[in-house]
């Protein structure tokens, strides 16, 4: 088909095999072979030049909403090629605009701009600034809602004030460096003011945080997979610069709430630091706490401070997944926050789909909740709404994630317990189970981390009694080879 082509595509699928139907969708058609107006969406196809490998390709473009607009762009293909003429090095760099223009679902070149440049002997492609490119790949992605605001906000507060103005084939590791150390730069800058005795000076970070080092990972993770995918385009080519820069991985770690540590918070309200766990009496405390002053929520907060599940996974764990009488659990399914919708999704890794073994205390208290849940329902009655989730509300709805991380902080407030956030309840599972000599393999795989790595770095710096029982048993080993005390002299 060297003039092209134009059709109707559409998304339908055979019923039974669930393959694409293509053009043999009935619905394409009416009864005359006309093409329907109200089923499926326009496209074109086009056999363009080989590749200067000598590959037969085609340019296809579907989602066209009218045939005029498919039949538009098809003839303006044909103009850009028509621009070679006998020129077959040209008809070549042509194809490869047109080609690369439909993968990255942009526009076609113009034909005036490329009659102007083929006047000289350089290249014929614009190649688009880090700014264009990620605008345009942004508005391309298949990912879930909360990534995609993740990567706009970085998009739009780093990467393009720091790269936008450069172009993509001529970003460099040198640029990407300069990007880190200039945020750098403003977190001191930030930190300075913050604890500048001038009030005026203070005033202008108002509400301004420093960029962390998790913010640092999520910027340049951002960067490497938007240049992978130009690179998958084949718009670029190389190797990506962003997976060649380093940026160090700051995790904060997990500091024990123990006596001196309380003692000092008291008296200056300071907390140590930004990742608190509490100690097995600390928990204790507050699970007696809830049990009396927050039932509804006790059985949830007993089930994370015992085995460490996030607080998504709490909320979106399914009553099918709950089999007490193999004191078992299966997390397969969270609630995630989109903004503040609530919704339900997998766990975001292969490693989150798991396990979780149950203890008899968290039998009994997982059973008690099910037969007060069931108590609920009978005073609800048929206004019960049957969500398939295990822990609910006391009219059966699901607990919404931010309600139960306020309820959480307003308990520890009455109880008078250091300050954690809820997701340390998960810490504090963790460093529990590994000061009681739970091997971190099975830790690991309970948390549902991808690898034992993560776990180690996360929490075995906070187990001091580990280090006391090895510190404990080499001097005993050195002790029994001794055969007598040493005299001076």
């Amino acid at each position: 088909m060297p003039d092209g082509s134009i059709f109707k595509r559409c998304g339908c699928r055979h019923p039974e095999t669930g393959k694409p139907l293509g053009n043999d969708c009935p619905k394409l058609r009416r009864p005359n072979r006309a093409w329907s107006s109200d089923h499926g969406h326009w496209a074109y196809q086009l056999e363009l030049p080989p590749t200067a490998e000598g590959r037969r390709r085609q340019l296809r473009r579907s989602g066209l909403s009218t045939r005029r607009a498919a039949a538009e762009e098809l003839d303006h293909a044909r103009e850009l090629l028509g621009l070679a003429k006998g020129d077959r090095r040209r008809r070549t760099e042509i194809a490869d605009l047109l080609q690369a223009a439909v993968r990255t679902k942009r526009p076609l070149p113009e034909v005036d701009r490329i009659r102007q440049r083929l006047r000289g002997d350089g290249p014929l492609a614009d190649m688009p600034t880090v700014t264009e490119y990620l605008t345009g790949w942004l508005t391309h992605l298949a990912v879930d809602a909360n990534t995609q605001r993740g990567y706009e906000s970085i998009v739009r507060v780093h990467l393009i004030p720091h790269l936008g103005d450069i172009p993509l084939d001529k970003l460099r590791t040198t640029h990407i460096r300069n990007m880190f150390a200039a945020i750098e730069r403003r977190n001191d800058e930030i930190t300075a003011a913050k604890a500048s005795t001038d009030p005026s000076i203070r005033k202008t970070v108002t509400g301004v945080r420093t960029t962390g080092a998790s913010t640092r990972q999520r910027i340049r993770a951002c960067l490497r997979k938007a240049i992978n995918d130009a690179l998958a385009d084949e718009l670029i080519v190389g190797s990506n610069p962003a997976a060649l820069v380093k940026v160090p991985a700051d995790r904060p770690q997990p500091i024990v709430w123990e006596d001196e540590r309380v003692q000092r918070w008291k008296a200056t309200g300071q907390v140590p630091g930004p990742v608190m766990v509490w100690t097995d009496s600390q928990v204790v405390q507050f699970l007696d706490y809830a049990a009396e002053h927050a039932p509804d929520l006790y059985p949830m907060w007993h089930y994370m401070a015992y085995r460490g599940p996030r607080r998504g996974e709490a909320c979106g764990l399914r009553d099918s997944e709950v089999r007490l009488h193999r004191r078992e659990t299966t997390i397969n399914n969270q609630i995630a926050t989109h903004g503040y919708t609530a919704v339900q999704k997998p766990p975001k890794s292969r490693a989150g789909n798991r396990d979780v073994a149950l203890d008899a205390d968290t039998v009994k208290v997982l059973a008690a909740y099910k037969a007060r849940r069931a108590a609920w329902q009978l005073a609800v009655g048929d206004a019960w709404p049957h969500t398939g989730l295990f822990f609910v509300r006391p009219d059966g709805k699901p607990w919404h994630p931010n309600a139960v991380t306020q309820r959480f902080r307003k308990l520890i407030r009455k109880a008078g317990l250091p300050p954690i956030r809820l997701h340390d309840l998960r810490h504090s599972a963790a460093t529990i189970a590994l000061d009681a000599g739970v091997d971190v393999k099975v830790v690991s795989e309970q948390l549902g981390h991808s690898t034992t790595t993560l776990t180690r770095d996360t929490y075995q710096s906070v187990t001091k009694e580990l280090h006391r029982n090895a510190a404990d048993a080499v001097a005993e080993k050195i002790k029994r080879k001794r055969r007598g005390p040493r005299l001076a002299g």
